[in-house]
């Protein structure tokens, strides 16, 4: 085995003088998916809502035109999105550091000099004086890259790039649905807060009549005591809900990266939520569906940002075994002048004045206490941790998608059935308070219903936001559309 590398040393190096240059790095070929051939089925066949291309850009995706416009101040103003931004810039700049160590390096230069000697140390027992002019162009410790240890440092460092490209898309799109998220929250919790306040307001109507009921005798100490309660937990949660709707709003600013102008933020409804019937509480639709096609190939994750950024790290650790491989080999250097010279500045240019000098080198590794060895086991490990992170990385993209498209499965009938229990803690609310005035039942029965309804509303709410965040959960899993602009 010790005796292998030297022979397969001298075998590439004829090989490289014979062919001009060799490529030591690993044939890159693209890993085999770890997950099932296709994704899972979509949607079921009630929901006939017609699904948005895959290839849509984000302003396809989203028909809401406020949330569109915050979206847009996002883009422009968020702190995150533009760290990622000058991240490629500064990934741009040290693949051009790196691919310009594939050209020589030429500099020119002019020069001119006088001395003297004193006679002290002359010949002639005369001081000496002398001159000299140059000007020349020089080629500094160029390499001659025949084991394509720069070419690998290079396309290590281009694969790089493209890897921080893809991060900041996988963040832009990130951000979008981040920023969409909040908004629809904040959306749902102003919609919270209107019913915790009308509901209140209806809780202190009732309270009032109740107490004019007990000042005459007609009602209980029992039924004052338990609208009072009904009075103060509306208060509280109305309480809860406007604290929330400031952090949603301060959330929102924050991904913005600036304070959203007050006429981009998600308005309440002008209807009455303690009124509104189930066919009325839907609310407008803020985003598209993004849904693949049945039997549509998992290779479609390999458009994901994340995805991408993970192939384009494996690629770059490919040719980083390349260049730890070409630290076996000899490498060659030229350093090179050419010019004029003179002892006078008129003579700098004239016939006879020419100066060169040419100073090739080559490095042998001979000992080295197993650095390369060492080098060229850390290349092969990380390649080998990319591989798997690779992996990992298209397992959770696909295993996001089929979390997002199960809950999509369902969404239809939970919302349905929910909006059917509003219907129904509707009419037993109605019915109560009618039975209730008539006498024929207690306060107690009231309080039961309404709070029947009012759980019923909340839990509407949250149901349309889980519709509306699942489509941008979608969204984002797949990748956000292909077609960012």
């Amino acid at each position: 085995m010790r005796h292998a590398l030297p022979l397969r040393s001298l075998t590439l190096v004829a090989a490289a003088v014979l062919a001009g240059c060799v490529n030591l790095a690993p044939d890159y070929q693209a890993p085999a998916l770890p997950v099932p051939s296709t994704l899972p089925s979509t949607l079921p066949s009630a929901n006939v809502e017609a699904a948005t291309p895959l290839d849509a850009g984000w302003r396809d995706f989203f028909v809401e035109p406020k949330l569109r416009a915050v979206i847009e101040l996002a883009l422009a103003n968020n702190r995150d999105l533009r760290v990622a931004a000058l991240n490629i810039e500064r990934a741009r700049a040290q693949y051009g550091i790196a691919r310009a160590g594939l050209f020589p390096t030429i500099d020119a230069g002019a020069g001119g000099s006088r001395s003297r000697t004193p006679g002290s140390l002359s010949t002639g027992g005369e001081p000496r004086y002398a001159t000299q002019y140059s000007a020349d162009l020089g080629l500094t410790s160029y390499e001659i890259d025949l084991f394509g240890r720069v070419r690998n440092l290079s396309e290590s460092a281009l694969q790089s790039f493209f890897q921080t490209e893809a991060t900041q898309r996988g963040t832009q799109i990130s951000l979008v649905a981040s920023v969409a998220t909040a908004w629809l929250q904040l959306a749902a919790d102003e919609q919270r807060l209107q019913l915790a306040r009308h509901t209140l307001e209806s809780q202190r109507r009732s309270f009032d009549l109740i107490q004019r009921g007990h000042g005459l005798g007609a009602q209980s100490g029992l039924a004052l005591a338990q609208a009072q309660s009904t009075v103060d937990a509306a208060r509280a949660d109305a309480a809860a809900f406007d604290s929330q709707v400031e952090q949603d709003r301060n959330a929102l600013a924050l991904l913005v990266g600036a304070t959203p102008p007050a006429e981009l933020l998600p308005t309440p409804a002008a209807t009455d939520p303690s009124t509104a019937t189930a066919a009325t509480a839907e609310p407008a639709r803020a985003a598209r569906l993004l849904v693949p096609p049945a039997g549509l190939p998992s290779s479609v994750l390999q458009q994901r940002p994340d995805v991408l950024a993970a192939e384009h790290a494996l690629r770059a650790s490919n040719a980083d075994i390349g260049a730890a491989r070409a630290a076996f080999f000899p490498r060659i250097a030229l350093t090179a002048s050419a010019g004029t010279a003179s002892s006078t500045l008129s003579g700098l240019f004239a016939s006879g004045s020419s100066a060169w000098s040419f100073a090739p080198s080559i490095s042998v590794p001979i000992f080295d206490g197993g650095a390369n060895r060492a080098n060229l086991r850390v290349a092969e490990a990380q390649q080998k941790i990319q591989l798997a992170s690779y992996e990992k990385t298209v397992q959770t993209a696909f295993r996001e998608v089929a979390d997002a498209l199960a809950e999509r499965r369902t969404l239809a009938e939970r919302l349905d059935a929910q909006r059917s229990l509003l219907d129904a803690t509707s009419r037993s609310f109605s019915l109560s308070q009618s039975l209730f005035r008539s006498g024929a039942s207690s306060y107690l029965d009231v309080l039961d219903a309404q709070r029947a309804y009012y759980a019923a509303q909340q839990t509407l709410i949250g149901l349309q936001l889980t519709e509306q965040t699942n489509r941008l959960t979608i969204y984002k899993v797949l990748g956000g559309g292909w077609k960012e602009s």
